[in-house]
């Protein structure tokens, strides 16, 4: 049974949906949704972590569970959050205050997955200096913020991992080598694993737009979700 969260930034309603896992006191593992909003995709991604033996909590990031029905008003709410990197960071550490009360854990007994947009929140989640245990972006946006309002050191603690499209029009390899260079600086535990022929939004089945760099791809879908199954059992081990 899923249930519905709400929590605050400012006067900005959030509205979380928690998927708790059949053992109490299960990790739990924040889903970021893409630049659509807390979408069906969301949710059931968030859902399928129950099969994992997690508890999922799906992220709003818009307020008031508000999601784009066409790809101008998707951009539109992106940019709106987007624009303001501090407020985006201060998102993300509500949604994870919020979603590990719930569960009744420690941010080490937690982790960030997200895609696209999401994936691009869940690096700014580690670049705060969080202490969740781990974060991962599906062809996520590796651009950085410029500055960090909330690390005062630089560190990163979390484990970082990145699932990437090779072909991903949106990030290109200056972008993959750059986030190599931040995170190796930041003395973070990462890894960047890149998928051949791949574009952006492999995870997504309804993606198909090869000529715009858009396409589903079961392969690199099925791999990646693997090595994030890998990945989150050692951040949990």
């Amino acid at each position: 049974m899923s249930e519905k969260v709400d929590y605050f930034d400012n006067e900005t309603r959030l509205e979380g949906i928690f998927y708790p896992a059949e053992n109490k006191n299960s990790p739990v593992v924040l889903v970021v949704p893409t630049y659509a909003g807390r979408d069906e995709f969301t949710l059931g991604k968030a859902q399928k972590l129950n099969d994992l033996g997690y508890s999922g909590f799906a992220v709003d990031m818009y307020g008031e569970a508000k999601t784009g029905s066409t790809p101008e008003e998707n951009l539109a709410l992106m940019q709106a959050v987007l624009g303001d990197r501090e407020m985006l960071q201060r998102r993300m550490l509500l949604a994870l205050k919020t979603a590990t009360e719930k569960a009744g854990v420690e941010n080490s007994r937690s982790a960030a997955i997200g895609f696209c947009f999401g994936g691009l929140c869940c690096l700014d989640l580690a670049r705060t200096g969080s202490d969740v245990g781990g974060v991962v972006s599906f062809h996520g946006i590796f651009t950085p913020p410029v500055g960090s309002s909330n690390n005062t050191d630089g560190t990163i603690t979390a484990k970082v991992l990145a699932l990437h499209g090779n072909d991903d029009p949106m990030v290109p390899h200056e972008s993959v080598n750059s986030l190599a260079n931040e995170l190796t600086a930041a003395k973070a535990d990462w890894q960047i694993h890149a998928y051949g022929n791949t574009t952006h939004a492999f995870t997504n089945p309804t993606a198909n737009s090869p000529n715009d760099g858009m396409a589903f791809s079961e392969s690199a879908d099925r791999r990646s979700w693997k090595t994030m199954s890998d990945f989150l059992a050692e951040v949990f081990a």
